[in-house]
């Protein structure tokens, strides 16, 4: 099947850097020097889990001259450039194309599927520590690759989804085709929003918050809070939702941190909207008090401005 990744970073740069050693039709969109440097000398990775290596020729383009039509689309962008996106899908797709939405941002691909009906648009999301380190060149931290994919209702699946999984099994990355991808994609943001809220409230990296005491405390409350918010939206986790996250943050080197801590340090635009505000909109919907997001969501509105 043929392959395109919108967004070459720490999520989009790492799918289609496994694919592509692995043989599989892929081709990453991106833009700038990053996009010159894949195309002059292919993707750098950097690695605690497989070393460092390159992966030499990638297929890269940018939106305003990539002319393929793929079987499957990843949408791997940061959550605030979502929209410029849909027009590009649109011109891309055959009526057949599939969109996978990979975002930080819950619900990202309910909302993209109102913006394509012509298409089927699942949602996804990723377990990965990644980041651009400079063009052409990502750093994954850490062992954990996974990408957790699904429709929302029985009556889209088609079997065309096995075969993405069976191509990202073969690439070397954790695939699971979820049969309730809004309680699994509500399970990972329920990792990457305390993280982000909790990381930027404190100005702390993964180190500071797998040690005791105040700081992983208070990640570990909004965990709770976001547990508490899934039981009034109906979505049961199958796990002990706490203990799974905080697993998955000793799991990381320590000076591991969220990209939006990066973007926001680098004073670019970031996802706080959709990982911090927008968790205390949906509480307010659901009724539910959040006092630990509701807190750190003042602080953070007093800095940075309301979301």
């Amino acid at each position: 099947m043929e392959y395109l990744v919108i967004g070459a970073g720490g999520t989009g740069g790492c799918i289609g850097a496994y694919m592509t050693e692995a043989g599989k039709d892929v081709t990453l969109i991106a833009r700038g020097a990053h996009l010159k440097a894949m195309q002059e000398k292919g993707l750098r990775m950097e690695t605690t889990k497989k070393g460092n290596y390159t992966v030499y020729p990638v297929k890269a383009s940018d939106m305003e001259h990539y002319e393929g039509h793929p079987d499957i689309i990843f949408v791997c962008v940061k959550g605030y450039s979502l929209e410029e996106t849909v027009p590009f899908i649109r011109r891309a797709a055959k009526p057949e194309t599939v969109v996978i939405p990979i975002l930080n941002i819950y619900g990202t691909g309910g909302r993209l599927q109102k913006q394509l009906p012509e298409l089927l648009v699942t949602d996804g999301c990723i377990y990965i520590a990644g980041e651009i380190k400079e063009p052409g060149c990502l750093w994954q931290n850490g062992d954990i690759f996974r990408v957790v994919f699904g429709v929302r209702e029985p009556s889209e699946y088609r079997k065309v989804l096995e075969e993405v999984k069976k191509d990202l099994e073969e690439s070397g990355i954790t695939a699971v085709l979820s049969d309730h991808i809004r309680r699994d994609a509500l399970q990972k943001f329920a990792y990457v929003s305390p993280a982000a809220a909790c990381g930027q409230y404190y100005d702390a990296m993964a180190g500071d918050m797998q040690k005791p005491g105040e700081i992983r405390e208070t990640f570990a409350a909004l965990i709770h809070e976001i547990d508490v918010l899934a039981d009034a939206m109906g979505i049961r986790f199958e796990t002990d939702i706490v203990q799974t996250n905080l697993d998955i943050l000793d799991s990381l080197t320590p000076e591991a941190s969220t990209s939006m801590q990066r973007d926001v340090k680098n004073g670019k635009a970031s996802e706080m909207d959709g990982l911090i505000f927008e968790v205390v909109r949906m509480g307010r919907q659901y009724h539910v008090e959040l006092p630990v997001y509701e807190k750190i969501a003042r602080k953070l509105g007093e800095i940075y401005g309301p979301g």
